[in-house]
């Protein structure tokens, strides 16, 4: 296996996907025909289900996050962990899970795109996004202890757009110029946005690129470097510091 070596002039980009939490044992949350108890994933994850039926929305995130709970990291979010205490700000992971896993690792310098599990919002008030691990009765809707509005789960919807400010924090740091840019997709396919975006901007920059996932991926010829395995086997061999 290759061997990524990381001297003081590198800065690394980790993005990582399914693969990784498949380790830890998350559950899938949809059988095999895409249906959540027959119901449409887009009717409990979308803007428009949760105004027509909040309750069964609830419901389901209840059930996700009784499901996802008892899971722990695996070595390859404690590996990923333990690069950003090394790198400091040399180091920003994003990652496309919701399940809380690598902040349970330790990971602190890190963009959650697609929102957190255990976090809640107000859908009327301005309140902070706060941690919420509770799983709440069939038939609840939350209501805010500010200003009583709904609470929703912190979750990109289908329909929703991605976090502005965080888009402009991942592509400050593709574009830095102290440092040399190492960009790493781990557990996610490499063909699909945001892997397929900046693995190409990493590359229009001059950065070396890596792709680690469990299965071949369709654009594996765009990165420089693919290591076929689970992420839990390779990245705690994968990376040295120099």
């Amino acid at each position: 296996m290759n061997t990524l070596r990381i001297d003081e002039g590198t800065r690394l980009l980790v993005l990582t996907g399914a693969g990784v939490s498949a380790e830890s044992g998350i559950p899938t949350f949809r059988g095999s025909n895409g249906l959540w108890e027959n119901h449409p994933v887009e009717r409990v994850a979308s803007p428009e289900g949760f105004r027509d039926d909040p309750s069964l929305v609830w419901r389901f995130y209840s059930q996700r996050r009784a499901g996802a709970a008892p899971c722990e990291p695996n070595p390859g979010h404690l590996a990923i962990a333990e690069w950003e205490k090394k790198l400091g700000d040399r180091f920003l992971l994003v990652t496309q899970n919701v399940d809380g896993l690598h902040r349970k690792a330790g990971s602190q310098r890190m963009v959650e795109l697609h929102g957190n599990l255990f976090t809640t919002r107000c859908t009327r008030c301005e309140r902070t996004p706060f941690e919420d691990r509770l799983e709440y009765p069939e038939g609840t809707v939350p209501l805010c202890g500010e200003c009583g509005g709904a609470l929703r789960p912190h979750i990109v919807w289908f329909g929703e757009m991605l976090n502005p400010r965080e888009l402009i924090e991942v592509g400050e740091f593709l574009q830095r110029l102290d440092t040399r840019l190492v960009f790493m997709a781990v557990g996610t396919s490499g063909a699909v946005w945001p892997a397929a975006g900046f693995v190409d901007g990493a590359r229009k920059g001059g950065g070396q690129t890596w792709l680690v996932n469990a299965d071949p991926a369709d654009n594996a010829d765009r990165f420089h470097h693919f290591v076929q395995g689970r992420s839990g086997e390779v990245l705690p061999k994968l990376v040295t510091f120099e």
